[in-house]
């Protein structure tokens, strides 16, 4: 399955420390990931494809890949403290997620939850 994951600069480090708590699980997907985010889950020992960065248009290219039926899910580690520039594409991407029926996470709770549910189906 391939999985996106994207990360505010503010919760890149969050991101980084679940990818690794989940590395087992992870490795037996296909991830995907904005530029700077997956350039930190490489560093942490992960096979990442990564896009462009989020303001420079990574989110549009993984809402692309989700509306095209390849990202199944999309694991977004949002700072819903501060404003972002790019702040019409993240919304557009949360819109195809829903549009498509494409689960996705926006804080580590979330994610959690998901990839727990997919550790499960996998062990049936």
């Amino acid at each position: 399955m391939e999985i996106a994951i994207i990360a505010h600069d503010s919760k890149k480090a969050d991101m980084v420390q679940f990818v690794l708590k989940n590395a087992a699980l992870l490795k037996t997907h296909t991830l995907i990931a904005t530029g700077t985010t997956g350039g930190r889950a490489e560093q942490a020992g992960l096979t990442v494809t990564k896009m462009l960065s989020g303001p420079l248009g990574g989110d549009a290219q993984i809402a692309g890949r989700v509306a095209e039926g390849k990202t199944k899910m999309v694991l977004f580690f949002k700072d819903p403290m501060s404003s972002h520039p790019h702040e019409a594409d993240i919304n557009m991407l949360i819109r195809v997620c829903d549009v498509h029926n494409v689960p996705l996470a926006t804080n580590e709770a979330t994610a959690q939850l998901l990839l727990d549910a997919i550790a499960l189906q996998e062990n049936v």
